[in-house]
């Protein structure tokens, strides 16, 4: 998927990591159309039979896109492009902005234009917008839970194949920051890697400049290994907020490494373990079990010649 709003490539510095946000989420549509198409095509094939056969071909529409849950919107864009696609040179009387609050009835979006083509855009354009607002939204209540304990909120790789872009994109929108973007962008230690009983300190040494420099942790002995090593940041992976706490004591003054958290987080618990001196938490429900948000389009024909 392309069209991403910033380039993943090069690494962060630790600093930036964990007090830099990223920068305003935009979308480069012109580089997402032919993800878009492929989304159009799928659903469309060689064509909406139901709409070809009910719906006159001259016949115009105004569509209104209602929110049933209150949420955070994201992929508005999107949503729009795809509707664009579908074709009957589609007017927006109506947007909201991705980022902004909604509530359960609010109207969110108001397009008039070919009756035909936006009901051929309808359900791709809602899967779009359902899915990033929902992921959107879920960030933002993960954000909104840790305010105040200068804890940052991670995404994962943890991705739909071919949305990676996208998904990041709306945790970006609901205040949360990119752990990485793929495998190329930092180095990430982990037990599968540790495994082969390779020099830890002589891999992170080796790495490209600037490239950050992650080790995850099981234990607090191997916390211990890892800040050893020279890792920037150590990833205490399923540790109670209570074994976050005594690695926190141990690292003292310092501010480093960062530690990260991961593992097992939930609404209910990610407050605890932010104060007890997580720096950073990475979670993947973010993107692998938000659920979308609750959009309907609601279609109402135009008089003709209007």
């Amino acid at each position: 998927m392309q069209g991403f709003y910033a380039d993943p490539k090069g690494g962060q510095t630790d600093e930036a990591m964990k007090n830099t946000p990223l920068p305003s989420p935009v979308l480069d549509l012109d580089a997402l159309r032919p993800d878009l198409e492929s989304a159009l095509a799928e659903d469309i094939g060689p064509g909406d039979v139901t709409t070809k056969l009910t719906v006159p071909a001259a016949a115009r529409a105004l569509a209104r896109v209602i929110s049933k849950a209150d949420g955070v919107l994201a992929g508005m864009e999107v949503a729009l492009g795809v509707l664009r696609l579908a074709g009957g040179g589609l007017r927006v009387r109506s947007a909201s902005s991705d980022g902004c609050r909604v509530r359960a009835g609010e109207r969110v979006l108001v397009v008039e234009g070919q009756a035909q083509g936006l009901l051929r855009g309808e359900r791709t354009a809602l899967n779009f917008l359902m899915r990033l607002s929902g992921i959107a939204t879920l960030t933002a209540r993960f954000v909104e839970t840790v305010d105040g304990t200068g804890t940052v909120i991670l995404d994962t790789r943890k991705t739909t194949p071919c949305w990676r872009r996208l998904e990041k994109y709306a945790v970006a929108v609901g205040g949360g920051c990119c752990h990485r973007y793929g495998l190329f962008d930092a180095v990430l230690v982990k037990e599968n890697h540790l495994a082969f009983g390779g020099d830890l300190a002589a891999a992170l040494a080796a790495r490209p400049d600037g490239m950050p420099a992650i080790v995850e942790a099981e234990s607090f002995e191997q916390y211990r290994a890892a800040a050893a090593a020279g890792a920037e940041v150590v990833l205490l992976d399923d540790f109670t907020p209570e074994e976050v706490a005594r690695v926190h004591a141990a690292r003292g003054a310092s501010s480093r490494p960062l530690l990260e958290v991961s593992g097992g987080i939930s609404l209910a618990n990610v407050r605890a373990y932010a104060e007890a001196g997580a720096d950073r938490i990475s979670i993947g429900a973010l993107t692998h079990s938000a659920p979308p948000l609750d959009l309907s389009m609601r279609i109402e024909p135009l008089p003709p010649g209007s």
